[in-house]
């Protein structure tokens, strides 16, 4: 090494301070058992996972010569520049990335869209399917530049010590390491050569999962056949476009080529150096949220911290909104219509974008969101679907029926960045086929195949508005419908004004209970937005200038909640498996009545089919497609009383409200619930095959189709869940609670009669007997365990998996079957029909094999 005499003279100072320093340490620890050392110096605290800057130039590990580095000129030599974000450089054969110093450690969100897909990838991965987002930092080391995975699911502030061991334990994955070609003619900037990114398989962007790959029997990725499309540069992100094909056994599609090909789309969208100010979560309200741990709160506990999920909206006049006036927003929410959308349909896609204005001005913003059409190549040429600077209602050429609301979030703060609206071209078929059945009794538009235009636009109209909502942070309502009663949605202006459901976040689609008469007509019988969606908007997006912080805005936001709660229009229930109140599909206040009223309308439908859904020349596949999805309906309304059998009523609150959270479901409602499945299901439906349907369609398996359905009902009154929900409701001592013991026998009368051979029994219902005693071996018999199925919650907060092995459901369904076989032999004994006693001379025989066999 080289000796500078004037260099060693200015280190001098420090040199000899490291050494006072190296004496005085050993000293402390060589007196460390008869003295006590003086407190450390508080170690300078390290920004946490979700603010550390990533090391720069200037803080970099000491740097690694330069090994492969030429002059900026020399290496950008031959390619075409781009600036924005930062500069790409383009030639025919590569791309390279010139990164400003002043990005080393920026947060930037990459998000991996599949912008061309192959046929059968997936029915929800059509074209511009977000594959990943991650936020990434550069940081230059050495004579490398790093992209490195940041994750923001632990923090502490970065002036506490714990944010060390945040950081430590939080360790953030390389994604790649690119050399440097050459540092810019500034000397402020590396230039690397990305080609390799993005023509071989980096499985971060690359767009095929793990499962997938497995799936489609993936080999490798074919470089020669992998390229780059394009790259470009915009004011705050960077795209680059590429086609990326696969060698595989089992494609897709296409399955002679032996390949998948699709092409990828990168965009590097730099996030706000200061991210936008969170509002916490509630659970009462309905937002998607992102979450943390936050170590460094002063809870004694790691806490656990959630943000909703919205865009960023902020008054353009400040002092005019305060005054309570609404204002146009700093920056308005846009959505361009895909240029694929057929001509027809695209006012109606306008129309639910536009449909938030409403609840947008509520909360004090006026134009807050908007539709447009996309710009033709010619007005703008470099104008993308997949660019992430632009929302997009696209329409993808797709068999798959339904419709998608996705969004990008700063995972931060939960910033909505960017949002792609999926209608799958199919999905108008979804629409068609329900309107008709639903609605085709009382609503004369809805009585032919096509249905009416309009109808059908306002269908989607609905559509779009709730997948808007989905991008706009609103999950489903499914408690929403709950709220209006059945006599209000007969009538016509309290639909007309009202609607289906207080939100249109809810799967409330048609009003199948109004009845022909009522009165309603044409888009009375379609969904709308809601006063929910007012109240939840307000609740979310409301600027609230006076509070300092997130947690200073909760009282307020507390307040609101409290003035609406007991009010159902404003209730939210995300819905689940035990809540009648919170189910999808349904409309209204009483799963019985509603579902009555339902399948009254469907018994007049069911006649007038063939008519409605065949012209001369026809043939009978469209016939065919309806009827099973008339059966389906039927099943659809009885499986909305069946919940109401064990069923339990959920109210979020916060501790000082009053009253309970959850509430079982009182036993007469659920008295009359198993009437009406008496009724309903377990008589013969014989208006589902009356003669001359079936045969139009298939020679054989009708019957059995709809004795299926019939078994499936019973099997979930016997599920092992809403019997122990029974147990339970019992066990806490509520009053009206169903004894599972009455409940047992009163399933039995209405599969049964008084007794076994009480009443003559036809086809369907011989068969729900057998499936009745099915269910019961079930509930006495212990099911093999597969080889290392777990046998506790899947963790921490997870329901319980039903296990009736120590409750009082075995023994009281062991008693019903040996009544049930006893039974069943008297009735062998004194029927004259040969049918019947064999029949019952089964039912004795599987009772006494099950009895006899093994048990717990």
């Amino acid at each position: 090494m080289t000796f500078a005499p004037a260099a060693f003279a200015r280190a001098l100072p420090g040199l000899l301070a490291a050494v006072l320093l190296a004496l005085a340490s050993m000293t402390l620890v060589g007196c460390a058992s008869s003295r006590t050392a003086p407190p450390p110096t508080a170690p300078t605290a390290q920004p946490s996972a979700a603010t550390a800057p990533a090391t720069t130039a200037a803080s970099a590990a000491p740097a690694r010569p330069a090994t492969g580095m030429r002059p900026f000129a020399e290496a950008v030599r031959g390619t075409r520049p781009d600036s924005g974000l930062f500069t790409l450089h383009r030639s025919d054969t590569k791309l390279l990335f010139q990164v400003p110093d002043t990005l080393l450690g920026r947060d930037l969100l990459l998000v991996s869209s599949i912008a061309a897909v192959p046929a059968g990838l997936g029915g929800f991965i059509p074209a511009g399917y977000k594959a990943q987002e991650q936020v990434i930092r550069f940081e230059r080391r050495g004579d490398r530049l790093l992209l490195r995975k940041q994750t923001f699911e632990q923090v502490a502030a970065d002036s506490l010590p714990i944010a060390l061991s945040v950081v430590s334990n939080n360790f953030a994955p390389i994604l790649a390491a690119l050399p440097l070609t050459a540092r810019g003619a500034d000397s402020a900037s590396s230039v690397v050569d990305v080609t390799a990114l993005f023509e071989r398989d980096v499985p971060a962007i690359s767009g095929l999962d793990q499962a997938q790959r497995t799936e489609f029997g993936v080999r490798r990725l074919d470089e020669t056949r992998s390229f780059i499309n394009y790259g470009r540069a915009f004011p705050i992100n960077v795209d680059v476009r590429h086609t990326l094909t696969f060698e595989a056994t089992k494609p897709p599609s296409n399955a002679d080529a032996g390949t998948i090909s699709l092409e990828m789309h990168q965009s590097l969208v730099l996030l706000p150096r200061t991210p936008m100010r969170p509002r916490i979560a509630d659970a009462r309200v309905g937002y998607f949220s992102v979450n943390r741990v936050n170590f460094g709160a002063v809870d004694q506990a790691a806490v656990s911290e959630r943000f909703i999920r919205r865009w960023r909206m902020e008054p353009s006049d400040p002092a005019a909104y305060a005054r309570g006036e609404a204002v146009e927003p700093v920056k308005p929410i846009v959505y361009y219509l895909d240029p694929a959308t057929p001509a027809e349909w695209r006012s109606c896609v306008i129309k639910g974008v536009e449909d938030w204005r409403g609840p947008f001005e509520k909360a004090g913003f006026k134009n807050a969101i908007q539709a447009r059409i996309a710009p033709t190549p010619e007005e703008d040429p470099e104008w993308s679907p997949e660019d992430v600077r632009y929302s997009v209602v696209r329409w993808a050429a797709s068999l798959t029926r339904n419709a998608q609301g996705p969004s990008v979030s700063d995972p931060r703060s939960g910033e909505i960045i960017e949002s792609d609206i999926v209608w799958y071209h199919n999905h108008l078929r979804s629409y068609r086929n329900r309107i008709l059945l639903e609605t085709g009794a009382a609503n004369p538009l809805a009585r032919s195949l096509p249905i009416d235009g309009g109808l059908m636009c306002e269908a989607m109209r609905a559509v779009i508005a709730h997948e808007v909502g989905h991008a706009l942070g609103f999950p489903h309502n499914m408690g929403a419908s709950s709220a209006y009663p059945i006599d209000s949605l007969r009538s016509p202006a309290f639909a007309r004004r009202m609607g289906l459901s207080p939100s249109i976040m809810d799967y409330a689609r048609q009003n199948y209970v109004a009845q022909p008469g009522d009165g309603l007509v044409g888009s009375d019988f379609i969904r709308r937005m809601g006063p929910y969606d007012d109240y939840a908007v307000n609740w979310g997006y409301r600027a609230l200038p006076d509070a300092p912080t997130p947690e200073a805005e909760r009282a307020t936001l507390h307040r609101w909640i409290v003035e609406k709660a007991g009010d159902p229009v404003y209730r939210f229930n995300g819905g689940g498996s035990m809540d009648p109140s919170a189910q999808t599909e349904d409309i209204g206040n009483d799963p019985v009545e509603a579902s009555r009223l339902g399948i009254a309308n469907l018994k007049r439908v069911a006649p007038n089919l063939l008519a409605w859904t065949t012209r001369p020349g026809d043939d009978y596949a469209d016939y065919e497609e309806l009827y099973g999805e008339l059966v389906g309906q039927w099943a659809r309304y009885v499986g909305h009383v069946v919940t109401l059998v064990g069923g339990v009523r959920e109210d979020l609150k916060t501790a000082d409200q009053a009253g309970a959270v959850y509430t079982s479901v009182p036993r007469a409602r659920q008295e009359e619930a198993l009437r009406f499945l008496a009724a309903e299901v377990f008589e013969a439906p014989t208006w589902l095959v009356e003669a001359g349907a079936l045969a139009r369609i298939e020679a054989t398996g009708g019957v059995e189709r709809i004795g299926a359905r019939g078994a499936a009902v019973l099997g979930a009154l016997l599920a092992p869940d809403r019997l122990l929900r029974l147990i339970e409701a019992e066990a806490r001592g509520g009053r009206g609670a169903y004894p599972v013991a009455a409940y047992l026998n009163d399933v039995k009368a209405a599969v049964w009669g008084a007794e076994v051979g009480a009443r003559p029994a036809d086809l369907h219902r011989r068969g729900l007997q057998r499936a009745h005693v099915d269910r019961l071996e079930a509930l006495v018999v212990d099911a093999p365990r597969p080889a290392g199925a777990p046998t506790a919650p899947a963790g921490p907060g997870a329901a319980p998996r039903p296990d009736v092995r120590l409750s009082d459901v075995r023994p009281l369904a062991r008693a019903q079957l040996r009544e049930i076989g006893q039974e069943a032999a008297a009735a062998a004994r004194r029927t004259r029909d040969p049918l019947a006693r064999a029949h019952f001379e089964d039912v004795a025989a599987r009772a006494e094999r099950i009895l006899e066999g093994p048990r717990v």
